[in-house]
């Protein structure tokens, strides 16, 4: 199968991308590990991009583009992969649409995991990090440390990064609703979208996610 997983900031779809690609088989292609993946073996593309983003300014769609269709040529893609954070606008969608028709592919769906704006708000905003090791990650309301303000497992203070800040989150949302919403429709009109609510346990959502895919919802 090939799939796109979208969904606003905090929806849990990199959680959701590794438990779906696991289940169906097939590799969860996330533009953030596209990114790093590329900057560290030194590829022309991560020379490229590291240029831009060493400078402060936003990696061309050219450049992300590149790296999808480098990573979709790979072996343990040829027979299907969850795309994750591309595409993220409507020229990436559209360039995804040439890549797939040029070799006779096409997708079978677009996931669109779906989060009330105050529960994204909630969810990112009270999450609190370790200082001494950021994988220890708790939360204000859903995963309480025992004593506030400090790590269970290594006594490490807990923080707040500056981008989960409310204030911070909402201006990722007006993002996510000018850029990559308008992908959805777009993907509507092809008859590709299946919604799932992404509220619940995470073995919830996943899920309703395999129900759907498997009844072709």
């Amino acid at each position: 199968m090939r799939i796109v997983l979208v969904g606003p900031p905090g929806a849990g779809k990199g959680t959701q991308a590794a438990y779906l690609a696991k289940n169906l088989a097939i590799p969860h292609i996330s533009t953030g590990d596209l990114f790093r993946a590329n900057i560290s073996q030194g590829t022309p593309l991560g020379v490229e991009a590291k240029s831009y983003m060493d400078a402060g300014n936003l990696v061309p769609d050219s450049v992300t583009i590149g790296m999808a269709e480098d990573r979709m040529e790979q072996p343990d893609a040829a027979d299907g992969f969850l795309l994750d954070g591309f595409p993220r606008n409507l020229g990436q969608a559209e360039a995804l649409d040439v890549y797939l028709k040029g070799r006779n592919l096409k997708l079978d769906a677009v996931l669109d995991l779906e989060v009330p704006e105050d529960e994204v708000v909630k969810r990112i905003a009270g999450r609190r990090i370790c200082r001494k090791d950021s994988s220890h990650v708790f939360h204000a309301e859903y995963n309480k440390p025992k004593a506030e303000g400090v790590c269970d497992v290594c006594g490490g203070e807990l923080y707040q990064r500056d981008d989960d800040r409310e204030e911070t989150v909402r201006k990722r949302l007006e993002v996510y609703h000018t850029e990559t919403e308008p992908i959805i429709d777009y993907y509507k009109a092809q008859d590709l979208v299946v919604t799932i609510p992404a509220l619940g346990k995470v073995a919830e959502v996943t899920q309703r996610a395999m129900s759907a895919l498997e009844n072709g919802e």
